[in-house]
């Protein structure tokens, strides 16, 4: 049976955390960090920042060593007050240091953990091992940092979807939705939601933290990826493909086309998909706000949704906290 562990809901007043899982602050990114915070504030929590969150404090490509930050992350996971944890930025470390994270602490205190980029390996790691919800959502800078610049109206709409996806133990239900969104392939899915970052996830399944198979079992996969080309995703979508995982798959939600290059004049995003798709009748959603393109739709991993492709919509149908 898949375990689910779902973190307790956050009231107002709670403290929340921001921390520095992967890279660290430039100096040009503060203004979006300071923004950010403002926002977390503005949802009505208290912010706790990471000692690691120093502007300029950078080792090699990380915010610290692989030890640095996953003691400051089991130090968050285990201190009682901090109910959330939000990813400060993206980066390339998290792969170094998922045999640091105190495990036993995410299921002695489940807590919201939220961030998207390389803060997937994280989220995707937690809920292989512990069935964790883990947010793929919005980072503190590129995220929350840029919502003043969403308009008025989707501001709103992403201020909404993510404080109750936080608080409450009812399901959200419809996404807003987005005129941008493209139907790839029709039909109807209903089921978990996994995914987050295309390469992340590719080289996540090649440890002792990978999601085991039968994660896969209707799920509607999700994922996206940033600076690379349509050749290599079409290769990644083909390592699932040999790992049996687009076999399992239900249905499928593609991120921000913009974002993946197309090689040397070939064949476009959306005809590479459907090439590795094959004759898999599963519907496939696309362009959705789920990556490298923020504001994001926040997506709980293990969480029930519907993908209805014919009528481009995305409801989330169970909570993604429960009550403590």
């Amino acid at each position: 049976m898949i375990r689910m562990l779902r973190p307790g809901a956050l009231r107002p007043g709670d403290t929340v955390a921001v921390a520095a899982l992967s890279d660290g602050l430039d100096a040009d990114e503060e203004a979006l960090f300071r923004r950010g915070v403002a926002e977390l504030e503005g949802l009505g929590f208290d912010v706790q920042i990471s000692p690691l969150i120093e502007t300029g404090r950078h080792w090699w490509w990380g915010a610290a060593t692989p030890v640095e930050i996953a003691n400051e992350f089991n130090r968050m996971l285990r201190d009682p007050e901090v109910r959330a944890i939000f990813a400060l930025i993206g980066g390339r470390m998290t792969l170094s240091y998922l045999d640091l994270i105190d495990y036993a602490a995410v299921e002695a205190d489940p807590k919201p953990v939220i961030g998207f980029s390389d803060i997937d390996g994280v989220l995707l790691a937690l809920h292989s091992r512990t069935g964790l919800v883990g947010g793929h959502g919005d980072l503190v800078t590129f995220g929350y940092g840029e919502w003043q610049g969403a308009g008025a109206e989707r501001r709103q709409e992403l201020a909404d979807v993510s404080s109750r996806l936080l608080t409450s133990t009812s399901p959200v239900g419809l996404l807003p939705a987005d005129s941008a969104w493209e139907r790839w392939r029709g039909g109807h899915a209903v089921g978990p939601l996994i995914g987050g970052l295309l390469n992340r996830l590719v080289r996540l399944q090649a440890t002792p933290f990978a999601l085991p198979p039968e994660r896969f079992d209707g799920a509607i996969l999700f994922w996206e990826d940033v600076n690379t080309s349509t050749s290599a995703v079409w290769n990644d979508l083909h390592v699932l493909r040999h790992a049996g995982i687009l076999d399992r798959i239900a249905g499928m939600l593609v991120g921000p086309v913009a974002d993946i290059e197309v090689t040397d004049g070939g064949p476009g995003l959306r005809e590479v998909v459907l090439d590795v798709l094959g004759g898999r009748d599963i519907p496939v959603l696309a362009n959705l706000e789920i990556g490298h393109n923020p504001p994001n739709l926040p997506l709980p991993l293990g969480v029930r949704a519907q993908l209805d492709a014919d009528a481009a919509t995305l409801s989330l149908l169970e909570s993604a906290v429960v009550e403590r």
